[in-house]
């Protein structure tokens, strides 16, 4: 089942239903058909019974009655003895059907006393008093009748329900088709689309259903792949221009140091140079392993206790020699966090202020809503428009005095290490004074 189709293990698991409630539905007819003939033939026995019984009554013989192949009427004594008949036929009672008779009126099924053997007669025997004798009168009538209309329904059923079992299954098949084309439609267009043609959508269908929703969410699925894809390709080509310079300088280097004879001073500047470049890939190839490790949910973390304070102060140590840093934080507030991560990506936002800012430095940790923010503040010429919503985007720079050093990760580095940890980070240009404010958000 299933290699099936889903229309036809659609179809079958209707038809397999539709066969369930058309067998119940037949079965339920046949029975409901055979009690209403039998409650007719009970009515008319009973009418029957009511005259016999006012006949009794009267002088004479049940003879007067008159016999047929359709019905008759005994009168038995409680021994079982035949009183009076229509039919030559002994008692059509067995002795324990009389002995119940004569405490109330009773039904009985019999076969082979309307002549044939295979004839089907159903009796009423009920007790009467007779010149104060207690006697059983018994009517019968034939219920072959009832018996062959239930045979023809029977027939008729036997050819009806596989031909509406037919029709039904069809019927679905052609439903189940129709639902799942605009999926097909869907198929055929998703298995067109490649790479090379973005903006290419499957189509949606009108109605507000199932389907369309699925359509929607793939479109949607599409658009977010697209968008992945061409940050991916972006990011190569940036990654790629990035390690070309480098390289391209330590060829430079090397080829200038072997084209002719060298003094020791000028190899050692020459090396130095190169160790310098070397030194730049190996950071740019780590910033890159950060970065990927991020975006495949693997960067890897050692949860502590960090005080902020101790945080900062570290940090500030590192970048002393290049600028006024201070660091406003309390004490006694701590958080979790991996320490080295955290210390990287404030590095960071503290080496961009230093860089690209003007003034002191700041550094100034403090709590919002069980969140700790570590802001970076300078006093440089601040972010221009626009630039501060993509200024943690991967090799972004502004094209103004913020944009001369490094490869642009930094800031990139800072959001993905706040985001494995559950956070975020923002940049805006200050309010209250000229500079930049950067910080990145954690969960206490």
């Amino acid at each position: 089942m299933r290699q099936l189709p889903i229309r036809l293990r659609l179809t079958v698991a209707f038809a397999l239903a539709m066969s369930v409630v058309l067998s119940a539905t037949a079965v339920l007819l046949y029975f409901r058909l055979g009690a209403a003939l039998e409650e007719t033939i009970d009515n008319g026995l009973r009418t029957r019974a009511r005259d016999t019984t006012a006949l009794i009554e009267q002088p004479g013989s049940l003879a007067g009655l008159g016999s047929s192949q359709d019905g008759f009427v005994q009168l038995l004594a409680p021994n079982g003895a035949v009183v009076d008949s229509t039919t030559t036929r002994g008692a059509v009672l067995t002795q324990t059907q009389l002995a119940r008779a004569t405490d109330g009126p009773i039904f009985v099924n019999r076969r082979g006393l309307l002549g044939d053997d295979d004839d089907a007669a159903r009796l009423l025997a009920l007790p009467v008093t007779v010149d104060g004798r207690r006697l059983v009168v018994v009517v019968g009538t034939s219920a072959e009748a009832r018996a062959e209309a239930l045979e023809s329904l029977v027939g008729e059923l036997l050819v009806a329900v596989p031909i509406a079992l037919v029709l039904a299954s069809l019927l679905a098949y052609g439903l189940a088709a129709a639902a799942l084309r605009p999926v097909e439609s869907m198929r055929r267009r998703a298995a067109a689309i490649t790479g090379s043609e973005p903006g290419s959508r499957l189509p949606v269908p009108a109605a507000n259903d199932e389907i369309a929703r699925l359509g929607a969410t793939l479109n949607d699925m599409l658009q977010r792949l697209e968008l992945a894809l061409e940050r991916e390709r972006s990011f190569v080509a940036d990654a790629s221009h990035e390690l070309r310079t480098p390289l391209a300088l330590l060829r430079t280097e090397l080829d200038l140091a072997l084209r002719r004879e060298r003094s020791r001073e000028e190899l050692k500047h020459a090396l130095r140079s190169a160790a310098d470049e070397t030194d730049r890939l190996s950071r740019l190839a780590e910033n890159l392993l950060v970065l990927t490790r991020a975006d495949r949910g693997r960067l890897p973390l050692r949860a502590t206790e960090v005080g902020a304070r101790e945080l900062g102060e570290r940090v500030a140590s590192r970048f002393a020699t290049h600028a006024p840093i201070e660091v406003d934080a309390s004490p006694e507030l701590t958080f979790t966090a991996d320490a080295e991560r955290i210390e990287q990506a404030l590095g960071n936002l503290v080496e961009n202020a230093v860089v690209h800012g003007d003034g002191p430095v700041r550094i100034v940790a403090k709590t919002r809503n069980r969140v700790i923010e570590l802001h970076v503040l300078d006093e440089g010429p601040g972010f221009r428009d626009g630039f501060a919503e993509r200024a943690f985007d991967r090799f972004s720079r502004a094209d103004d005095a913020r944009s001369s050093a490094g490869a642009g990760l930094g800031l990139a580095i800072a959001r993905a290490i706040a985001m494995a940890h559950g956070g975020d980070a923002g940049a805006r240009s200050r309010t209250d004074r000229a500079g930049a404010d950067v910080w990145i958000a954690l969960p206490r």
